[in-house]
């Protein structure tokens, strides 16, 4: 062999040397993203056949609120293991249940629940005697005074309440009505699935449920205007005279709710008043595709980034979309449909400076003899819309308070920023109204974002708009 020959078979077996080693690196790459950030999703899911291998070894931990309350534990009585929910119904959604399949937290912490990291040499002495070892608890980002709180506010109205900090994301209420009992949900099982049953104890309101978004959508709209007259959206004028008919085609009509007369309006203070006519005249007059691109930049038409089960928000404009369909989608009707979850991150993007923290449920795993195992720092980042934007929006949403549709909400401890809607609809025959109420207080240090929706409950001001100041008078107050 000639030395032309022998370096081209070096060449090609260090060819083949190069591509197994990054072969071997790919491979230690991905097993280090798998374990660091798949595993425990993967290795949690109720479907892995592996989990009933844990269940053979170690008995479910605990899931605990962030002052340290029980949420849920296991109970023991020779070989017989019952979930025990001492809350009953008060934390049914956000815990969930883990007997018939899992939900909630339950879901979301399987895995972690269905770990041990106690003192080994214990566990080991435990498994040699034949007996289960203590799984890991869990330490929620919940506060059970608030989720009380909350659920007062809230009674026996059919809807959803949410709370989050706006600087970590840390979600620290959620309450959906009407409910269940998880203690009791084998024996409720049937009644619950009956699909005569038409109450939807089972959905989580505030994440899963969809609902028009009302007035709420006006913030979408003010910041698309914004962004489309950089220089001069301070000169919009409107003369509100109860109702908007198109130049166009006079057969497209919007009207303020009762038909009220706003009369004189600029761009702050027809948000503050919650003005239609103002905003359907603004619809017409959107970019189409821009308006979407914004749409789906604050995640809508997406996953929301949360720990347990939610539906995507729908926004469906397109450029094609007609004269009607921007007049309706201006005053969040038509065929926009929001979660309470979804309408609470947007709120808490503008408190937090135009930054999203991505919200978060679950801020600690504990062994069961105490010592930390792995802490959850601040939901991850995310820029939605620019500080400048946010702080315009901010002042827009504290003269809803000041001098808009949710007056009822104002305070002498503490200046609190928001934005009301009503939603109609059609339900079997009948015209209702969704009331909505998302915002967030103090101003200038925001503590807490609140969301509120209320089924067929009139006016977002009159009925959401109460609830949020129950809540924020106890965060705020305590």
């Amino acid at each position: 062999m000639d030395d032309k020959e022998r370096k081209r078979s070096n060449s090609g077996i260090l060819k083949m040397i190069y591509f197994f080693s990054l072969l071997f690196f790919c491979m230690i790459g991905y097993m280090i993203y798998f374990i660091g950030w798949q595993a425990p999703d993967l290795m949690g899911s109720p479907y892995n056949s592996r989990m009933e291998v844990f269940d053979r070894r170690f008995i479910r931990g605990a899931i605990l609120s962030s002052d340290g309350q029980v949420l849920a534990r296991t109970e023991t009585e020779g070989d017989t293991e019952k979930r025990v929910y001492p809350y009953g119904s008060l934390f049914a959604h956000s815990v969930g249940y883990s007997t018939k399949g899992k939900t909630g937290l339950e879901a979301a912490a399987n895995f972690y629940l269905m770990e041990s990291n106690i003192n080994p040499l214990r566990q080991l002495f435990r498994e040699l005697t034949d007996r289960k070892s203590p799984g890991d608890n869990v330490v929620t980002t919940l506060d059970t005074g608030l989720q009380k709180a909350a659920s007062d506010a809230l009674g026996e109205r059919a809807g959803a309440v949410i709370c989050m900090e706006p600087s970590t994301g840390k979600i620290l209420a959620m309450v959906s009505y009407p409910g269940f009992d998880p203690n009791s949900i084998r024996e409720d099982w049937e009644e619950l699935t009956d699909e005569k049953n038409v109450s939807g104890n089972l959905v989580n309101r505030a994440t899963q449920g969809l609902y028009p978004p009302g007035s709420t959508f006006k913030t979408l709209v003010a910041l698309e205007y914004f962004r489309e007259h950089p220089t001069d959206w301070q000169d919009f004028r409107f003369q509100c005279k109860g109702a908007y008919v198109d130049e166009e085609d006079p057969k497209y009509v919007v009207h303020c709710y009762n038909g009220e007369v706003h009369g004189k309006e600029d761009l702050k203070s027809a948000y503050a008043n919650s003005c239609n006519s103002a905003f359907a005249k603004l619809g017409t007059e959107l970019d189409r595709e821009r308006l979407r691109g914004l749409a789906d930049s604050l995640l809508f038409n997406q996953d929301l980034p949360i720990q347990i089960l939610s539906s995507r928000s729908r926004f469906k404009i397109d450029g094609g979309s007609g004269t009607w369909t921007m007049m309706q989608s201006a005053i969040g009707q038509g065929e926009t449909m929001m979660s309470p979850l979804h309408s609470l991150l947007i709120t808490s993007a503008i408190a937090n400076g135009g930054v999203l923290h991505e919200p978060v449920l679950i801020q600690e795993v504990e062994s069961a003899d105490g010592h930390s195992v792995k802490s959850f720092g601040s939901g991850e980042e995310r820029r939605l819309l620019s500080e400048s934007e946010a702080e315009e929006l901010k002042q827009f949403m504290r003269a809803v308070v000041s001098e808009g549709t949710a007056s009822k909400l104002k305070s002498k401890s503490y200046e609190a920023c928001g934005k009301t809607g009503s939603a109609e609809y059609q339900s079997r025959g009948k015209s209702k109204t969704d009331a909505w109420f998302t915002g967030f207080a103090p101003m200038q240090d925001p503590k807490l974002a609140v969301c509120v929706l209320v089924e067929d409950g009139e006016t977002g001001g009159r009925t959401a708009a109460p609830i949020a100041k129950a809540v924020f008078d106890y965060w705020i107050n305590r």
